[in-house]
């Protein structure tokens, strides 16, 4: 056999293929040491209010995050993601609080900024400090960083330990508090009904199999037949144990006790739990906390409230920043100005309802509280051949829609929607009612059930455990996002839609609906029993006019990349693959 010759040609380009990756790699690394050193070093220092300005004595909001992360997962932000919502709110007014705030403005009457904002991180992630610290630095925010008593020396590097606490704190972006001892979960059942007992987070494995479950202080300890396995003095005694532990923990690590608690779980304590549980849990907060965040769901604390039973708004990954505004807006009852982004793409659209904001290649539709966001496009009133395509990257749960031939004078239309992963397709005629089609159930979709978030913890019966999961609990997680590629061709009264690539509908409709425009919509999904508000996405839409016999297609709208743009979004894709590649590996 005869060996290829290797020329000096070749050994060049190996070289220059070698010298490219080496640059690369360099670069990588070079990046994600900027990062470290900006966590480890914080070179900033925090700039103290003007207090003397203020003059509010009606209340403030308090924001928390589960985790940051670089680029976002169904349980932590995308930093970017988080920088959006911190600058919008920062141009909205609002003037970030400290503990001691709160504490003057309850126990002394002192007044706070005019738009008050109490922040904080849960869980005592590493990756939060990492990529919120920046953040902080950027708009001079302060917030409290919350951890876990047992997460203090101890091996898990995913977690704070006490010297990176304490760092924190002396750069004065930082307060710290604390989410508890543990996060331990008591009196588990199965979907089947199956008995499982006591588990620690690291050890729920099979997330998506667990129907029924409480938090380790928000009852007594159970068997299988959902009698206490421990009396009235056990169970005092088990659960004044965590807070003794806290106090011993913090006390030797940090030196004292941090004064904010966010128990775990929310909405528990004083609401519907056994009144001997509620009454130990109340006795040891009071001694061992200044105040205590106790409710989760609303961000709006009046100065008639409690510091024992203050709420704040956990906010969910997937929020758009007008998701975030919209509740806002809800819960204080005061307007807030919503983000619009490229104003170019905003003009060609008529907003009859929610928010919309336009994002390179993405527009995003907020609905209301409880109601639908509708954009129309304007100029399209005449429109019969339509060819729509785009990329639905909406939450599972919830509503995303596109109409065609829609009649505003008379209120007709056809409308296509994806909702919770089924795909219907609806008519309403003139003066008539809203008549089905069809409607489809699409591929299943998966998901990894460590994304899925336990907020549902709750005092049953064992009658309740005994029935196993109830169908309608059955489906996806509300935090789970996926893409669906959409495609709709609009041709006489024949109406095609596929997804991902497959024809799932083909459709023909009301002869007498001859012309109309487009519209697009946002609603919220009913199987969302924790938030009534919902972020349609919809990327890549392009919507096009078919025109004359042979179906040429005349653009009426599209937000896609193209040219150079695209190319650098493209890259951009990449460098962020790369990113990630190293930081999971190293």
């Amino acid at each position: 056999m005869r060996k290829k010759r290797i020329t000096a040609l070749d050994v060049s380009k190996k070289n220059r293929r070698k010298a490219v990756r080496t640059i690369g790699q360099f670069a990588i690394l070079l990046a994600v040491g900027a990062i470290l050193y900006q966590a480890v070093f914080d070179p900033n220092q925090y700039v103290e209010p003007d207090r003397t300005a203020w003059h509010n004595d009606k209340g403030f909001i308090a924001i928390s995050y589960f985790g940051v992360g670089r680029t976002g997962t169904p349980k932590l932000i995308a930093q970017e993601h988080l920088d959006e919502q911190l600058k919008a709110l920062k141009d909205q007014g609002y003037v970030t609080i400290s503990q001691q705030d709160v504490l003057d403005f309850y126990k002394e009457k002192k007044p706070l900024p005019d738009k008050a904002l109490f922040l904080a991180f849960e869980d005592g992630r590493n990756d939060s400090h990492l990529f919120a610290q920046p953040l902080l630095e950027k708009y001079n925010d302060k917030a409290t960083a919350l951890s876990y008593a047992n997460k203090m020396g101890n091996s898990d590097h995913k977690f704070l330990q006490p010297n990176d606490l304490l760092k924190m704190k002396e750069s004065g972006y930082w307060e710290l508090g604390t989410n508890g001892y543990r996060l331990t979960y008591i009196n588990i059942f199965d979907r089947q009904g199956r008995f499982v007992g006591v588990r620690d987070e690291n050890e729920m494995t099979a997330k998506g199999d667990v129907a029924y479950y409480n938090h380790y202080l928000m009852d007594f300890i159970r068997d299988a037949n959902m009698i206490p396995v421990e009396d009235r003095a056990q169970m005092e005694a088990r659960i004044s144990h965590d807070y003794q532990e806290m106090n011993e923990v913090y006390t030797k690590t940090l030196g004292f006790v941090p004064q904010v608690y966010m128990i775990m779980h929310a909405n528990t304590l004083y609401n519907g739990m056994n009144r001997l549980v509620s009454d130990v849990n109340d006795t040891n907060i009071r001694q061992l906390f200044a105040m205590h965040f106790n409710r989760e769901g609303t961000a709006y604390n009046t100065s008639k409230d409690s510091l024992y039973d203050l709420t704040r708004l956990q906010a969910a990954p997937y929020w758009y920043t007008n998701h975030l505004l919209m509740k806002i807006q809800k819960d204080t009852q005061q307007k807030v100005r919503f983000e619009r982004g490229d104003e170019l793409q905003a003009e060609q659209w008529e907003r009859l309802s929610g928010a919309d904001e336009y994002k390179g290649n993405k527009l995003v539709l907020t609905s209301p509280p409880g109601g639908s966001g509708m954009l129309f496009l304007k100029n399209s009133e005449n429109q019969r051949n339509l060819h729509i395509s785009a990329k639905l990257e909406g939450n599972v749960v919830g509503e995303q829609s596109v109409y065609v031939r829609f009649d505003r004078a008379k209120d007709a239309y056809v409308r296509v929607t994806l909702r919770d992963n089924e795909l219907t397709v609806e008519e309403k005629r003139p003066g008539g009612a809203v008549t089905e089609l069809a409607t489809v159930k699409l591929n299943e979709i998966s998901w990894r059930p460590e994304d899925l978030s336990y907020d549902k913890a709750t005092v049953y019966t064992n009658a309740q455990t005994a029935a196993g999961a109830k169908e309608e609990d059955e489906g996806y997680p509300v935090n789970i996002q996926n893409t669906r590629m959409l495609d709709i061709r609009v041709s006489g009264d024949q109406l095609n839609v596929s997804v991902d690539g497959k024809q799932w509908i083909s459709q023909s409709f009301d002869r007498g609906l001859e012309k109309g425009g487009v519209a697009l919509e946002s609603a919220y999904s009913e199987k969302n029993k924790k938030d009534d508000i919902y972020d349609a996405v919809f990327t890549d839409l392009q919507i096009s006019e078919l025109s004359g016999a042979d179906g040429k297609e005349v653009m009426l709208f599209h937000n896609s990349y193209t040219g150079w743009e695209k190319v650098v979004n493209a890259v951009k894709r990449g460098w962020n693959v790369c990113i990630d590649w190293v930081m999971d590996t190293f």
